[in-house]
């Protein structure tokens, strides 16, 4: 029996997180969002990688952890944007003309936004999303408040990785969402730790996932997937964002190495990075406990709280005791962040 002192109290009152189905009329085709909370908070949106939706597997681990739930649903309304045709029981979208571009998908977020009458807003994105959501932030600057950004893409694709794409995107198109696929972009979301091998069996998440990537309509993927693998660098349009962004990415991420680039691109008085260990590229289903504390000094800056009424024990991933020194220096999470670089490991 595991010591009682290891154990984790919170007790956190309980909050509404009844939701509300849009289908929002774009200049690029309707597109789905689910509303989480009261729609008079300030607005947080959500966007996700290729082949999941924003609503139930790309942050469904992060919202299901009681405290992160509390300290974003305390602050904001949650604006979950899925890709065209990414929700459950879409249809296939055959497009009459050419398949939607990155930019397209960057000004449907903009129709979203003046759908709701929305104004500045803090986006946070996984990968393929985080890019589109960064591409936003660079075309309507004075729309987006802050980015949360995780295993995020900034420049045009290697020639590795457009021919890693081609090939899932015949696939997709010949053969639909078949095993081979679904292989591909496990990878691409998971660590090898989670994924299993002959001795240790694949975890529960990602034998979820591959549920969740059977009820996904083929052609779609494949059009998401076309449009992020004909995306354009926007490394230099970074260097005159002047929001504040934070960057989480799996150690054991496919795209580590161009999150730690967009981090050196961003403007160093108002970013920062989180690499977290023993993780792969969705570290918000993988290790949704690590962005924790990141999270709250990150949103502290612009003074967001969490409910002082909850009581944590000192194990609690949000106790003071747990926190990195680097996090507690005055310039790192509070007006001005600098870029650090924070290891989480599974022990946190």
């Amino acid at each position: 029996m595991a010591d009682s002192s290891d154990s984790v109290s919170v007790n956190i009152e309980p909050i509404s997180i009844d939701s509300k189905e849009y289908y929002v009329k774009t200049g690029s085709g309707p597109v789905w969002v689910a509303v989480y909370g009261d729609q008079d908070k300030p607005a947080l949106i959500t966007y996700p990688d290729l082949a999941l939706n924003s609503d139930a597997s790309c942050f469904q681990g992060l919202f299901m952890c009681p405290e992160a739930l509390s300290l974003l649903l305390h602050n904001f309304c949650i604006y979950h944007i899925s890709p065209p045709g990414h929700e459950w029981g879409a249809a296939a979208i055959n497009y009459d003309a050419s398949e939607p571009s990155v930019d397209d998908l960057a000004d449907q977020i903009l129709d979203v936004l003046d759908y709701f009458g929305l104004g500045e807003v803090m986006c946070m994105g996984v990968t393929a999303g985080a890019y589109i959501l960064t591409l936003f932030a660079t075309k309507y600057k004075q729309r987006v408040l802050g980015l949360i950004l995780i295993s995020p893409l900034c420049r045009a694709p290697s020639w590795t990785e457009w021919l890693y794409n081609k090939v899932m995107s015949n696939l997709l198109y010949f053969y639909g969402m078949c095993s081979v696929v679904k292989e591909m972009l496990v990878k691409r979301y998971f660590s090898k730790e989670l994924r299993g091998n002959a001795l240790v069996p694949e975890s529960d998440i990602v034998q979820a996932c591959r549920k969740w990537l059977d009820d996904r309509e083929s052609t779609n993927v494949m059009h998401f997937l076309e449009a992020i693998n004909r995306r354009p660098d926007i490394s230099e349009g970074l260097k005159k964002l002047r929001c504040r962004s934070l960057i989480f990415v799996g150690e054991d991420s496919t795209f580590h190495s161009e999150a730690v680039h967009m981090a050196t691109k961003l403007d160093r008085r108002f970013s920062a990075l989180v690499e977290v260990q023993a993780c792969g590229s969705l570290v918000t289903e993988e290790q949704p406990h690590a962005m924790l504390i990141p999270l709250e000094y990150f949103l502290m800056g612009y003074g967001f709280y969490r409910q002082s009424h909850i009581s944590v024990s000192p194990r609690s991933p949000l106790s003071p005791c747990c926190i990195s020194p680097e996090l507690l220096s005055p310039e790192s999470m509070g007006l001005k962040l600098k870029p650090i670089k924070t290891r989480v490991s599974l022990e946190v």
